[in-house]
């Protein structure tokens, strides 16, 4: 897509940090990064989510995340990792190319993260694994 800049990026035509590339990824320094070291592992061909990658292309997208998060990790000297990835604009997906985020952690680091866990009353898990299931079948 010629208005995606992950896809330009990827194309060459938008200079970025590279940090491994095959035929079909592409890892790069995040241009805002939350930390030194984001890094963006991102597919070449433009998916606009997890919805429409094909399961063969992330699960090789995926089998560089262990290598990459070595590097993070000892490149950084980090504590921790976050592996994030947003589908859609309310979960905070600004860019509408599938990414996912190796964002290394430091204690002290003030990023924080949100994790507001509730729970199912009554039956709410039972009907909700019902809909899940009948959405997979």
């Amino acid at each position: 897509m010629s208005d995606c800049v992950f896809c330009r990026i990827a194309a060459g035509q938008i200079p970025a940090a590279r940090i491994d590339e095959s035929a079909d990824h592409l890892a790069f320094l995040d241009i805002g990064p939350l930390a030194p070291g984001h890094t963006l592992l991102i597919p070449k061909q433009h998916f606009a989510d997890i919805r429409d990658i094909p399961a063969d292309l992330l699960s090789r997208l995926t089998s560089h995340l262990p290598r990459l998060a070595r590097a993070v990790f000892s490149a950084t000297g980090a504590s921790g990792l976050n592996v994030l990835q947003n589908s859609g604009s309310t979960s905070g997906q600004a860019v509408f190319h599938f990414h996912i985020h190796l964002i290394p952690r430091v204690d002290g680091d003030k990023l924080g993260y949100r994790w507001n866990a509730g729970k199912y009353a009554g039956d709410e898990a039972r009907e909700m694994q019902a809909k899940i299931l009948a959405a997979l079948a």
